[in-house]
């Protein structure tokens, strides 16, 4: 139920902000987080570029969000994405911050992605099996659009596997 409230808001909220002005506000932009817009860190999980992104999204959101809400049980797995999405955003934001101190670039970071792929890091621990073709799927998905001249937050998608590979690990360890 969890998973499709979640791609039910996702979907809701790329129709209704269509701007440039409301995807700086509350997308991860670094001009608008270092004056205190610290909301973005929730509201760029919901945020999306185009169709495409917000299609690819949430098909692998109710790929891992059936299997791990069933697993988890709703409130935990609500908890794992927001929390793990959260500490995602907040460590993408150090490389946002990175990138404009040292590189002179200013991005602005829209997407589930980092959420969902705390989900994926998360089975990666709690599937074995699944773990190398997993760090395989982040790496593809994370890299290879780069190769083609497509903007991807690669480190949203590995701080987000990380995450959530940790996150089930501190898990197992409780």
């Amino acid at each position: 139920m969890i998973t499709f409230c979640l791609i039910f808001t996702n979907v809701l909220v790329y129709f209704l902000v269509q701007n440039d002005f409301t995807y700086a506000l509350l997308g991860l932009n670094i001009l608008f987080f270092k004056e205190g817009y610290f909301w973005q860190l929730l509201s760029s999980m919901f945020m999306h570029a185009n169709l495409t992104h917000l299609a690819l999204n949430m098909i692998v959101l109710f790929q891992f969000g059936r299997i791990l809400e069933s697993f988890l049980g709703a409130l935990k797995f609500f908890l794992l994405y927001f929390i793990g999405g959260v500490i995602c955003s907040l460590l993408s934001a150090f490389y946002v911050l990175f990138a404009f101190d040292i590189l002179d670039e200013n991005t602005n970071i829209v997407g589930a992605s980092g959420a969902i792929c705390v989900l994926m890091g998360f089975y990666a621990f709690m599937d074995k099996s699944a773990t190398k073709g997993l760090i395989v799927a982040i790496l593809l998905m994370s890299f290879v659009p780069l190769f083609m001249g497509i903007n991807v937050a690669w480190f949203a998608h590995i701080f987000g596997f990380v995450c959530g590979y940790i996150l089930a690990k501190l898990r197992r360890a409780i």
